[in-house]
């Protein structure tokens, strides 16, 4: 079965930074769009980053760009989300998903496959 395990949340103080990965199994990762999704305590979740099967384009919320970068490496079925300069409204459960599309999506409902989730707490 598809599994996508994120890691790499936690606590950080504002203006720090993390890198989150994102691991697959069970699909064939380079078949797969990617995406990072957010969702903050008594919100929507929301999409923060995308990335196409090559890897060579990748789209990002107004709120993170300029500070985040979504990367992958396709030999490792391994995606990531360098996320600099963090705010206290970045704090929020961060879910990585994959897409049968070729370019990343925005819209959350064009996500198959969905992981668990990771919690960043950035403190003010």
């Amino acid at each position: 079965q598809v599994q996508l395990v994120e890691s790499g949340g936690g606590l950080v103080q504002a203006g720090g930074s993390l890198r989150l990965s994102c691991a697959a199994s069970g699909l064939t990762f380079r078949n797969h769009a990617m995406g990072w999704l957010r969702q903050a305590p008594g919100k929507e979740r929301e999409f923060v980053a995308s990335i196409s099967r090559s890897g060579a384009t990748s789209t990002y919320a107004d709120s993170v760009k300029d500070r985040f970068t979504m990367s992958r490496d396709n030999a490792k079925n391994t995606s990531y989300l360098q996320m600099n300069s963090l705010k206290p409204e970045d704090t929020a459960v961060y879910y990585c998903a994959a897409s049968n599309a070729v370019l990343g999506k925005s819209n959350m409902n064009d996500y198959e496959y969905w992981g668990q989730g990771t919690q960043v707490t950035v403190s003010s």
